[in-house]
């Protein structure tokens, strides 16, 4: 089943590939606005995949007048250097998690609150409506531009190599490498872990030596970049869900005439919807694929973890940070948290 979708994503990811590869015959024809779009994913992830289409798509439609190179694999840097940049203008798109982009825009963490979605039903009713306008909003408020449609990266599952997590006991003590934002420690804190700020690039090396004995990802981002061969037990945990929000400097994106703006747009934001199902798809079939590469799959009760957050003080102190506008937004499409 996943060898279909591996010649699906194999056939992009040459695309990927040629266009890095070319810049020089990119800019021999000439563009009129040449930018740069810039991420952590590996280079086959549908993030990239997905996004790679639509700068050619964008391409077409101008006549050539606007490209779009795709750096993916933290080719610019850490999450922390190519936010700085894109604030700056070196960058012009950058496909940032909301948790990480809270450095700017707090609000836009609240998508990545702990055990808060069961389903995608709930995820797109989220950030899609009410919420996602809200926080479109606060981002323009740091000249950014938000997309009308954010990408998936999956619900997070939690992996380690000496034990099975099994119930919030076995996280007691359990270094886990976590990305470097206050929410994912705070989580992870609130469950009895001891969770540690890696960036991306570092974790596969991390785990390997035994800085961290275990992380939390997406089944697509565990398998893309290969981390089964560090790690042992996969935790079903499904502990949050987390997305990209694709972000342009909005002086660049500006400078783009109006029909330009457009064309660039409409085929992002339809690539955000195909990318979506190809996570979505992905997801539900890595498993026999993750199992064939030796990690072994947990099932796990989620509302242990979840009675475990609501003994501590982690939903009432989101809450009064993230204000009673935004958690309430959150909860009509979530349910009741606390």
């Amino acid at each position: 089943m996943i060898d279909i979708t591996r010649r699906t994503f194999i056939a992009s990811s040459v695309a990927v590939t040629t266009t890095l590869a070319a810049p020089r015959i990119l800019k021999a024809a000439g563009p009129e606005f040449s930018l740069k779009f810039a991420n952590i994913m590996p280079v086959d992830h549908p993030l990239n995949t997905r996004m790679t289409e639509a700068s050619q798509k964008i391409s077409q439609r101008t006549d050539g007048r606007v490209n779009i190179q795709v750096f993916p694999a933290s080719q610019l840097g850490t999450d922390a250097d190519m936010l700085s940049q894109l604030r700056s203008g070196a960058l012009d798109f950058l496909a940032q998690t909301g948790l990480i982009a809270a450095t700017l825009v707090p609000t836009a963490a609240i998508t990545g609150v702990g055990f808060a979605f069961n389903d995608y039903s709930q995820v797109w009713k989220a950030v899609d409506g009410d919420l996602g306008r809200l926080i479109k909003t606060a981002f323009e408020h740091v000249n950014l531009v938000a997309f009308d449609k954010m990408w998936d990266n999956g619900f997070r599952q939690t992996t380690s190599l000496t034990r099975p997590i099994k119930t919030p006991d076995d996280l007691k003590g359990f270094k886990i490498r976590v990305p470097p934002a206050p929410l994912w420690t705070s989580l992870f804190k609130s469950l009895g872990a001891a969770p540690t700020s890696i960036p991306w690039g570092e974790t596969y090396s991390a785990l390997q030596t035994h800085v961290a004995d275990g992380l939390e990802n997406p089944l697509a981002g565990i398998y893309f970049a290969k981390m089964y061969e560090v790690q042992k037990y996969l935790s079903r945990t499904n502990h949050m869900w987390d997305g990209f929000w694709l972000l342009a400097n909005r002086d660049n994106f500006e400078a783009l005439p109006e029909d330009l703006r457009e064309v660039v747009l409409t085929e992002v934001n339809g690539a955000a919807l195909t990318q979506r199902a190809d996570v979505e798809r992905l997801n539900s079939e890595l498993q026999t694929e993750l199992t064939n590469k030796g990690l072994e799959f947990v099932d796990v009760d989620t509302s242990l973890f979840q009675q475990t957050l609501r003994g501590s003080s982690f939903y009432a102190d989101w809450k009064e940070r993230f204000g009673e506008e935004a958690w309430s937004l959150l909860e009509s499409a979530s349910g009741k948290l606390i």
